[in-house]
């Protein structure tokens, strides 16, 4: 059986150690990068089956890397990101960008096992879209729209995440109309709009214009 391989990505020597001697504990060759340059000389010579990726390191962060592997077609493979300071808003930029996951430091080693047996069992095509539009999005064999969560955040922020991500495809799909949203998902505008606020979605003035808010 080939051993699968890992690629961890963090400045911080301490973190590379400890999650190369408990994930080599666990049967997995793990390659280790101290910044983005390493990252991407080894994303060239080999594709990992997972990359752990911390998101604030010096030069080039996290963010960017992740970026720049999917403009580049390089991002095939499940990519977890790692981050002692995370908010709801990096996470879901994290995924929108094609991460699959998100640890919060310090990581509890459990945690971190299921994160790392979970992620291997997902198949991830290069990205084709435009990244701008949202977070990644399937359709099941029902035809109903499908993104991922982030699971290792707390309740409240997921909600925020999904309340996000929900509204932004709401908006998108009906082309701002701020009427018809409240009447398909059966809320009042009112309570909609204070929704949007506060969840810092904005609208733009041709919309609240045109639904005469």
């Amino acid at each position: 059986m080939t051993t699968r391989q890992i690629l961890v990505v963090d400045d911080e020597i301490g973190i590379r150690e400890l999650l190369s001697e408990i994930l080599y504990d666990e049967g997995y060759h793990v390659h280790l990068a101290e910044n983005a340059e390493q990252a991407r000389a080894i994303r060239l010579s080999c594709t990992p089956d997972l990359v752990l990726l911390d998101i604030w390191m010096p030069d080039t962060d996290g963010l960017a890397l992740l970026k720049e592997w999917s403009a580049q077609q390089l991002l095939t493979m499940p990519v977890v990101m790692m981050s002692g300071h995370g908010t709801i808003e990096t996470a879901l930029e994290a995924i929108r960008i094609g991460a699959i996951d998100f640890l919060e430091k310090p990581i509890a080693l459990q945690k971190l096992l299921n994160t790392v047996a979970t992620a291997m069992r997902q198949e991830v095509s290069p990205q084709l879209h435009d990244h701008d539009n949202g977070p990644d999005e399937t359709v099941n064999q029902d035809g109903m729209v499908m993104v991922p969560l982030p699971l290792d955040m707390p309740l409240r922020e997921v909600r925020d995440y999904f309340d996000s991500v929900y509204f932004n495809y709401q908006i998108q799909k009906e082309g701002g109309n701020i009427s018809r949203i409240a009447e398909k998902i059966g809320i009042e505008r009112t309570h909609l709009y204070r929704k949007l606020k506060q969840l810092g979605i904005k609208l733009n003035k041709k919309t609240i214009e045109a639904t005469g808010q």
